[in-house]
């Protein structure tokens, strides 16, 4: 009878330390929680409260359309700055691999519509010579922006400061 109770002691001291081993991780975990929400909502800024609360009325652009909400688009002919339309070819080598490419470019002055369509299908012309070994990793997509800001600055003649990439996806 000594013998029993001798082994039964063990057995239930083992699930005791692991109840309160789990209570205990349970515990600090709720504590790490609510010391986590009561930090955030202290560094979190708080949302403006409008008092003269309106709907927005949706305002149209020049095709008839409504507007997006949101921010201004940066790449504004006001600013300066033309977004061309997105590039897509296949490159050289290998031939079934495709880039899709989406370029703004940022002129000195008022930008020209003409300049850049010409810039435009030069990029894509130079595009298609192009290799996936020649853009791969860092120093290969530095190289192709280099090229192409060289191909842009001889395109016209200084009018355009910088060209920047807005996407990139090679397939």
């Amino acid at each position: 009878m000594a013998e029993q109770a001798a082994e039964g002691a063990p057995e239930a001291k083992k699930k005791g330390g692991l109840v309160m081993t789990i209570a205990g991780v349970a515990v600090v975990t709720l504590i790490g929680a609510g010391g986590g929400w009561v930090l955030g909502g202290m560094i979190a800024p708080k949302p403006p409260v409008d008092t003269q609360a309106k709907a927005p009325e949706p305002a149209a652009d020049a095709h008839g359309g409504k507007k997006e909400e949101g921010l201004p688009h940066i790449a504004t002919e006001a600013n300066g700055v033309i977004q061309l339309e997105p590039i897509t070819t296949n490159l050289a080598y290998p031939s079934d691999n495709w880039i899709r490419l989406e370029v703004a470019l940022a002129f000195n002055g008022k930008p020209e519509l003409p300049l850049a369509e010409d810039i435009h299908q030069d990029i894509l012309a130079y595009m298609r010579t192009v290799s996936l070994q020649q853009i791969e990793g860092p120093r290969g997509f530095q190289y192709l922006k280099d090229d192409i800001q060289e191909r842009v600055d001889l395109r016209s003649q200084g009018k355009v400061s910088k060209v920047m990439f807005r996407t990139f996806v090679i397939e």
